[in-house]
This record gives C-alpha cells, structure tokens and sequence, in this order.
C-alpha cells in the first residue's frame, strides 16, 4: 500500500525538502498550507511537483482539518507548520494559536482518523536556553510554545496512544533558505553562485544542520516513530559565519571578497542533556558543512 503523508507547512522551505524526499520514497503527499508551493515547487521538485495534493486549509479549522485527512486517507502525517521567532515576539497571542492550538489540532485529528498512529513533527533548539545545567529555559514565546507542544504531544501517548517524534534542528541551511536572520549563509552562498555581494548580518557560533538531512530526519520519523513521546536533536555541525565564507571561497575562488560579516551574536541555545537522532538511528551521517555548502552553491548555479 502506497502510504499517503499530510504534510502541514510543506509549501515552505523545510517543507518543500520534505516533499521531495517523499517522493523520491514514491509517497503520495498531501500538503495543508495557506498558499501552494508555486515556483519554490518548480525548483526543487521540477516535474514531480504535480503528484503533490494541495489543500488549502488552516490548522485553526479542526473540522477542515479532519475532513482532508478522511478525503485522502492520509497513513501518515509530518506537522511543520509554525510562526517563527519573530512572528511570535511580535504577535505571541497569535503565535499560540498557530503554534499551540494548531499542533493541538493535528494531534486531535490524528487520534481520531483511527488510521495515524504517529507523528513526526517540527520542535526546536529554541526549546534551550543558554544556561547550562537543569534550568535551561526557553528564551523567546517561540521557544515556549515548542515547548508546550512537545507536553501536549506527551499526553496524546500517554491517553491516545499517538507517538511521535520530535525533531529539534538548530540553524538550517541550504538552497531556497530565504527568509530569517540565520538565512545569512545560505543568501551568501547563493549571492557568490550568482557572482554577487552579500552581508551576513549576525556574528557568534550555531550548530547548523542541511537542509536535505532536516528533511530526511522528518521523513524517516514519520515512518519509523519508536513507541512514545520523544525528543530528537539533530547532530548537526558547529560553525560560525566566517567558516561559511571559507567554505563558499573554496568553491568559488575570490567569493570571500565580495561576503561581508558583521552584528550582534545570536544566542547560544544549548541542550543540557541532549538526545540525538543518532540514538535512534544509529547509521544517521549528518552531511558535512563543505558538502552542504557546496550542494547549495551547485543548486542556484544550476
């Protein structure tokens, strides 16, 4: 049986990634979104961009909701739809509803589908804080509304016996990464493909995970979620942005000249006791940073 995926959120960055790795799985995917993928599809899933099923429809419409997931049978269901940071420091009633109520409702339409029996869903590094030891707490409303979810999800093992995993990437990088602070190296390596200048507009160091291991880590959650409620950290590599224009000036002599850094440090956001996907999936290679850098130069010279 050819599994159907609910993909919430797959019309963004992470989201598109997610598709393609579906497909390349030959999974049928149905996207929730406020708007279709449009040419971030064209360019990442070329052709194949016509199997995925388009719904438009919001999280805060349970019913709506419930009614997709029946219509196409959906097997199996990865919830990446969220406010970001930002959206959420300005707007935090908001960014509960869509946060929280939301991922509460792709909870709810899971256990009652009969069908869904796990979850892969997007979590964060935003979830630490940048204490070390048992205090760590999340700084921002975006890291506390993770947070809550990541109870909620709890709950629903413990009294609908939905599991799920949790997928905390930190910074994400790679090609269509376009919107954010933390997009800075990824505009950078795309700006020197296209013989460009670029500023990267923060300083300070993040563990950075590529985009196409952020994908397969939802993918394989989605279909190999352990009994439970649980965490995932994802093992990426530690970098500042000054090794992001080594590895861009590698590929492309001279590019260093025209990449500038500069700005405040972001925070540091540290796991007191990590759980790496590696303890689930002990074969998990994350991509190297020059291969990532590399891939995405290649993406937006292609």
């Amino acid at each position: 049986m050819t599994p159907t995926v609910l993909v919430t959120g797959g019309s963004g960055f992470v989201g598109t990634w997610v598709l393609r790795e579906l497909l390349a799985r030959q999974a049928t995917p149905v996207v929730v979104d406020l708007q279709p993928g449009g040419a971030r599809w064209q360019r990442v899933l070329g052709e194949a961009a016509a199997q995925v099923r388009y719904e438009n429809a919001s999280l805060l419409d349970p019913a709506q909701l419930q009614e997709v997931i029946e219509r196409h049978q959906v097997t199996h269901l990865i919830h990446l739809a969220a406010l970001l940071t930002p959206a959420c420091q300005q707007d935090p009633w908001l960014g509960c509803q869509v946060n929280v109520l939301g991922s509460t409702a792709v909870f709810e339409a899971a256990r009652r589908s009969g069908r869904i029996k796990a979850i892969a869903y997007a979590s964060s590094y935003a979830v630490y804080g940048p204490e070390s030891g048992e205090a760590n707490r999340p700084p921002s409303f975006y890291g506390a509304f993770k947070q809550s979810v990541d109870l909620i999800a709890e709950q629903y093992w413990r009294h609908g016996n939905i599991a799920s995993l949790a997928i905390r990437p930190h910074v994400v990088y790679g090609p269509e990464r376009d919107q954010g602070l933390t997009a800075g190296p990824s505009l950078a390596a795309r700006a020197a493909a296209l013989g460009q200048s670029w500023a990267i507009d923060y300083t300070g160091g993040a563990s950075y995970d590529y985009v196409e291991d952020v994908a397969a880590a939802f993918v394989r959650a989605a279909f190999e979620c352990p009994p439970g409620a649980r965490p995932a950290d994802l093992p990426g590599h530690w970098a500042e942005p000054e090794d992001f224009v080594r590895l861009i000036d590698e590929v492309i002599p001279g590019a260093a000249a025209r990449l500038t850094v500069s700005g405040a440090a972001i925070p540091a956001n540290l796991p007191p006791n990590p759980q790496y996907l590696t303890e689930l999936f002990p074969d998990w290679r994350p991509t190297p940073l020059a291969e990532g850098v590399r891939r995405t130069i290649a993406f937006y010279r292609a």
